[in-house]
């Protein structure tokens, strides 16, 4: 699945694009067949029901599991933080790191609840990627590198891949990457993040506005939007999704910032991202607007704009308890209950 070392970068990650697998038809199909027959009117679970559908179309299973499901969170660094683009400083990625690790933060305990692995990457956060608003973020080689290692890493047999990133100033870099991609306004895309109001928002929508100028003229490729506006903690995701779409493992979406690295994807392939569902959407304000974009439907709507893959997390429960029903209800026949006459 890798790309050969003697090719260019990003011409190996578009090759990686234009090959990548498509569902199992097959498997939707005997979903469908089975919900048909179950102790139920017809639609009754309504989404419960696609869900389990879009599992088995991706596992290429018609009865689908989820034995493994793994969090991942990427952590990144970014030098556009320094421009004072959110309320906490730079340093609090690094503590959060720590608090990973020590199992304190909100994910573990969500991980821990629904018996869901967590694996959280550090990508080179002492060394932040340069602030956007002056140069590129990466140049093509690291961008591709970083790509690659966000496929390394999700290796290891996970049936359901939960992505989540940590990084201060990301927001930022989610708003830059959209507003590269799909133009209109910096502000249409900058939110409040971390809880920017004020002059750090102003600040933040500047940084964005300031960042897409600067490139101008070379944002129409996806991946140089991610480069050079990018973070690698995006990067590192997109590839993520990437390697999961190879390996057919169904992928679930967090907020804003990883749905951001996922739109570069869907703007090199409409059909990139068939293989994913947004576990929620965000109380960030474009987030909602953005899946609508990709035409992803958010599993849950709570409000929350944490993070660190919390919101895919919990969707974890709701896909359990979709594939729950699929393989464990009875027919009617089974029952012994009359069907609708």
């Amino acid at each position: 699945m890798f790309p050969p070392e003697n090719s260019a970068p990003f011409d190996d990650i578009r090759q990686l694009v234009a090959t990548m697998p498509g569902p199992s038809e097959g498997a939707a199909e005997a979903v469908r067949a089975r919900q048909e027959k179950l102790v139920k009117p017809l639609g009754a679970l309504g989404r419960l029901e696609t869900i389990a559908e879009h599992l088995a179309a991706w596992q290429g299973n018609s009865m689908p599991t989820i034995n493994r499901p793994m969090v991942a969170v990427f952590a990144g660094t970014h030098g556009v933080a320094a421009r004072g683009v959110s309320p906490y400083p730079g340093e609090v990625t690094h503590q959060m790191m720590a608090t990973f690790t020590a199992g304190k933060a909100a994910v573990n305990q969500i991980c821990a609840t629904f018996d869901a692995g967590l694996r959280v990457f550090d990508l080179a956060l002492d060394h932040p990627t340069p602030d956007i608003t002056q140069e590129p973020a990466m140049d093509e080689k690291a961008c591709a590198a970083t790509m690659a290692f966000g496929m390394e890493a999700i290796a290891g047999g996970s049936d359901l891949l939960c992505l989540g990133e940590m990084g201060i100033g990301n927001t930022t870099i989610a708003a830059a990457i959209c507003h590269g991609l799909y133009g209109g306004k910096a502000e249409d895309w900058v939110g409040p993040g971390t809880g920017s109001t004020g002059p750090s928002l102003e600040r933040k929508i500047a940084a964005v506005r300031d960042a897409v100028a600067l490139n101008a003229g070379h944002l129409d490729d996806p991946l140089e939007v991610l480069r050079r506006v990018g973070g690698r903690e995006l990067a590192a995701i997109a590839g993520a999704i990437l390697a999961a779409r190879h390996e057919k493992v169904p992928v679930v979406l967090d907020g804003y910032v990883v749905t951001a690295a996922a739109a570069v994807l869907h703007a090199m392939d409409s059909s990139a991202l068939d293989h994913c569902l947004a576990g929620h959407v965000s109380s960030e304000p474009a987030h909602r607007g953005l899946l609508q974009r990709l035409g992803l439907e958010p599993i849950l709507d709570l409000g929350m704009r944490l993070g660190e893959g919390s919101g895919a997390a919990v969707a974890i429960g709701v896909i359990k308890a979709a594939l729950a029903c699929h393989r464990g209800m009875a027919t009617f026949a089974e029952a012994g209950v009359s069907e609708e006459g």
